[in-house]
């Protein structure tokens, strides 16, 4: 272990309590000595490993020493002592724009003694192993996603470009709205008799389609739907190409695209689940209508690949339930479900399944849940014993250990008014509320926290594969460009094309064995070598 700590004239490499000062200037090149003896780095990604990037060095293993607090936070089975540490800038590193960590920050920070206290919480936990394997794998997403912001997604500006002229018209002042959301505009103004209408705002639309007959409490698409009015088309229509113009028209694009690359900053474990989230660029909400500029480099390849009903997979390699995995073993899981005889349709299979996940009681997710718990006790069994554990106001945790943040001191209030002797009705109604919300959070944190926990052992094995599959620096071999919780992008020379989509099965295949050992369920991917994303 070589631990990396900021000083005021560079970095400090501590070994075996041995330290080596090196400048800023010195640090890749020491740094790069060093990793032909596969050390394992203990630092804070985001802070050092831009750095080394944009030098050309390439690390393979890490100990991301922010992420490690966040997970010894809230960790179960531990001693605490991590739990119980006043806030410093382990829990919230502020980066700056470039993602370099100011120095005057770093300079309070101890990454040795922040080493060892972690070591020894994990050490003495209930479950040392699970928490160490789940502190490697977050470790690597680390490196992955450093990786996949310096090398960028190929992006086309051009076809981009033409998308939005396409769709939206010529490129307009940015105070203007382009030339089809005026058109729609006028159309929904007229069908309304409401010519000052200002459609994106919500309270002037609400007010404006009750004025007209139409009685609604909020204006999302799916509320528009169910009404029968001449202005509801073209609203509808509006509002779609308003989300591209705002999310990723002409300003996104002089905003986030560099030669040719879209550089996202990803947040690993941004969400309390341990799935990633993205700071700015919408880097995790890429629309249907623009993949078409998502293309490959001459003479290079898109491998795109997305795992199957990832988390009712999960699910049944969670509760150990041998009847949902023998219904995906080499299949669709929900034609699995129908053939089993517990519902009739794939539809039916994936909306019972989806209530199961998130707790529906009613509607036709609830009435189909109990169809599934017939047949498939034990995983129906495991998120109902997670969802009651909730609301007592109990933690749950993942397989590898990530656990629920504790419950909110408001909380803890209502359930003090609820047991009260004299309680209002109010009070316990409200409690009872609460805690139904929060069981339905534990229900689903268990599966889809484990999904995440897949997720990042496929990326961290395939990271390793992609790199043994060529020559040279992290761009001219295949590599990662793209993340989002079950699906991945490699960009590949096209003649390493099938040995890459080979190398993304079998990764997976890995992180089902390495989480789920010799339980028989298994993880198919849907895998296109293409062009362009549009084309998978």
């Amino acid at each position: 272990m070589i631990v990396v700590r900021r000083t005021a004239d560079g970095y400090a490499l501590v070994r075996d309590g041995a330290v080596e000062d090196v400048t800023r200037e010195a640090l890749a090149a020491e740094v790069a000595r060093l990793e032909v003896d596969s050390p394992r780095w203990a630092w804070d990604t985001a802070d050092v490993y831009p750095l080394l990037l944009a030098a050309g060095v390439r690390v393979a293993r890490a100990w991301d020493l922010r992420l490690g607090r966040a997970l010894l936070r809230r960790a179960a089975g531990t001693r605490g002592a991590v739990a119980g540490l006043p806030a410093d800038g382990w829990d919230d590193l502020a980066l700056a724009d470039d993602g370099a960590l100011p120095l005057d920050l770093a300079a309070d920070l101890d990454p040795v003694a922040e080493h060892r206290r972690q070591a020894d919480e994990i050490a003495s936990s209930t479950r040392p192993g699970a928490l160490r394997l789940l502190l490697t794998a977050e470790s690597a997403g680390a490196l992955a996603a450093a990786e996949m912001r310096f090398a960028g997604l190929p992006w086309r500006r051009e076809e981009h470009e033409r998308i939005l002229a396409e769709v939206l018209g010529p490129r307009v002042p940015s105070d203007r709205r382009p030339e089809a959301l005026e058109r729609l505009l006028a159309d929904v103004r007229a069908a309304l008799a409401a010519p000052t209408l200002n459609p994106d705002s919500p309270v002037e639309l609400v007010r404006a389609l009750r004025a007209a007959g139409i009685q609604v409490d909020s204006t999302r698409a799916a509320d528009l739907r169910a009404v029968d009015h001449p202005a509801v088309a073209p609203l509808l229509e509006y509002k779609k190409l308003a989300r591209l113009h705002a999310a990723n028209g002409w300003a996104w694009l002089d905003a986030w695209i560099r030669d040719e690359r879209f550089h996202p900053e990803y947040l690993v474990g941004g969400v309390v689940t341990g799935r990633w989230a993205a700071r700015g660029g919408g880097a995790l909400q890429l629309p249907k209508q623009i993949r078409s500029a998502v293309a490959a480099d001459p003479g290079w390849k898109l491998v795109v690949a997305d795992a199957a009903q990832l988390e009712p997979r999960v699910l049944a390699g969670l509760a150990h339930d041998r009847a949902m995995a023998d219904a995906g073993r080499g299949r669709d899981l929900y034609a699995g479900i129908v053939a089993s005889g517990a519902v009739a349709t794939r539809q039916s299979a994936k909306v019972g399944m989806l209530g199961a996940l998130y707790g529906a009681t009613g509607g036709e997710g609830g009435r189909l849940v109990p169809r599934l718990a017939q047949r498939f006790p034990r995983a129906l069994a495991l998120v109902e014993q997670a969802a009651r554990e909730g609301e007592r106001g109990g933690t749950v945790s993942t397989l590898l250990g990530r656990s629920t943040p504790p419950v909110s001191d408001r909380q803890r209030a209502l359930d003090r008014d609820a047991a009260a002797f004299d309680a209002d009705e109010r009070v316990l109604q409200r409690a009872r509320a609460v805690a139904r919300d929060r069981g339905r959070f534990t229900r689903n944190f268990v599966v889809q926290g484990t999904a995440a926990e897949w997720a990042l052992c496929w990326l961290a094995d395939l990271r390793g594969r992609l790199w043994a599959l060529g020559d040279g620096p992290i761009t001219a071999r295949p590599h990662l460009v793209y993340f989002l919780h079950d699906e991945v992008i490699v960009h590949a020379p096209a003649a390493l094309a099938d040995r890459v989509a080979e190398a993304v099965a079998a990764s997976a295949a890995a992180a089902g064995r390495l989480l789920f050992a010799d339980f028989p369920i298994d993880f198919p991917l849907d895998v296109a070598v293409v062009d362009r994303y549009s084309e998978a």
